[in-house]
């Protein structure tokens, strides 16, 4: 018997730490680097760990590219501090909101080789927190016990992933809509601490034939606000309001807003697209990737359900061979073009360009 936290739970731990600016101890193959994420590190913390060794700043290769900065792996770019450098500088590296009106006065001295696995690492946990892809890494091997009073969370990576996608079911109860009274909505809980998914039934679907199935990403601007930004809360009732002609359906309704990247991202690509750039180019300015979604959650969650056979309701071709990859069978891809206005004109014209969205 252990009350200790397990792996996932000290991954949890780690995630809110970062957000409140907590710094947290990663450590795999015996080195051993303490983390914080650039978005939420503050004067009085960054002097505090410049007492403990050198920093870098790990930053994406995308947002590299952009800062004209060299990244001498496919995963991380790690920018040594210059000695003035404060956290206005770090927060200015790692957030593009001013590059146009305040460019970078690089030019950057980025580290090579050695290993950058845990850097990586950290920019991954940046990521799953909803933070901006960056953090200060400092390399603390070689004196472990500097970090041993200050009570931080410490992971260790060396035989466990950073990521978990187990979704354990929690409730189902009837659920009576607009489109159709026989509606039922299940809750589904990650163990890692992460957002809640839901599946909204729509009758009672047989488990041996094709299901009628969207996988809807969260959208508050558009599911709730009625944003003219994208099409997103016209797919979602069109594809609700299909099932529920149909009689029967599946929604999956995941929480991975703007492409995976969290809300707080995804205004600040909008801020961005208002610059001039568009929604890929946003994305990877911000230092990500083009969409940042795991869609294998849809695919667990279909088979907790019972279901290994679906009628998708698709633009994405990467929604469909996801399926395929993952066990589910695609039958039919069932196009949901709607919502195209003056307001999302070019948005969708990159999707169809740039992500291959079939509209």
């Amino acid at each position: 018997m252990t009350l200790a936290p397990t792996q996932t739970q000290l991954l949890a731990r780690a995630r809110t730490d970062l957000r409140v600016g907590v710094p947290i101890v990663l450590r795999r193959d015996g080195r051993i680097v303490l983390v914080a994420a650039a978005e939420a590190l503050t004067a009085g913390r960054l002097a505090d760990m410049r007492r403990l060794g050198a920093p870098v700043l790990a930053i994406t290769p995308r947002r590299a590219t952009t800062l004209k900065a060299r990244a001498y792996s496919d995963q991380v770019a790690r920018i040594e501090l210059p000695d003035d450098a404060g956290a206005d500088w770090i927060a200015a590296v790692a957030d593009p909101a001013d590059d146009l009106t305040h460019p970078m006065k690089g030019p950057f001295v980025t580290r090579r080789g050695g290993d950058d696995g845990l850097e990586a690492e950290a920019i991954a946990l940046c990521k799953s927190a909803r933070l901006l892809p960056a953090a200060l890494v400092i390399d603390v091997s070689n004196a472990p016990e500097i970090t041993s009073n200050d009570n931080l969370t410490e992971v260790s990576l060396d035989d466990h992933p950073i990521t978990d996608l187990h979704l354990a079911p929690v409730v189902h109860a009837r659920l009576p809509l607009s489109v159709s009274e026989a509606g039922r909505l299940h809750i589904f809980r990650p163990s890692d601490g992460g957002e809640e998914h839901y599946a909204i039934e729509i009758g009672r679907p047989s488990r041996k034939n094709p299901v009628l199935t969207r996988l809807h990403s969260a959208c508050f601007t558009g599911d709730v606000l009625g944003s003219l930004k994208c099409d997103c809360g016209p797919q979602l009732h069109t594809a609700l309001a299909r099932m529920g002609d149909e009689g029967h359906g599946i929604l999956l309704y995941l929480n991975q807003e703007g492409r995976g990247i969290g809300l707080a991202n995804k205004m600040r690509a909008y801020s961005l697209q208002d610059q001039g750039f568009d929604t890929v180019e946003a994305n990877h300015r911000l230092g990500f990737e083009d969409d940042e979604r795991d869609f294998r959650i849809g695919s667990e969650i279909l088979k907790s359900l019972g279901f290994t056979s679906v009628r998708l309701m698709t633009n994405n071709p990467r929604k469909v061979a996801m399926m395929q990859d993952t066990g589910i069978h695609v039958a039919e891809r069932v196009p949901l073009s709607v919502g195209k206005g003056a307001h999302n004109e070019a948005y969708l014209a990159t999707k169809a360009a740039k992500s291959g969205h079939l509209l």
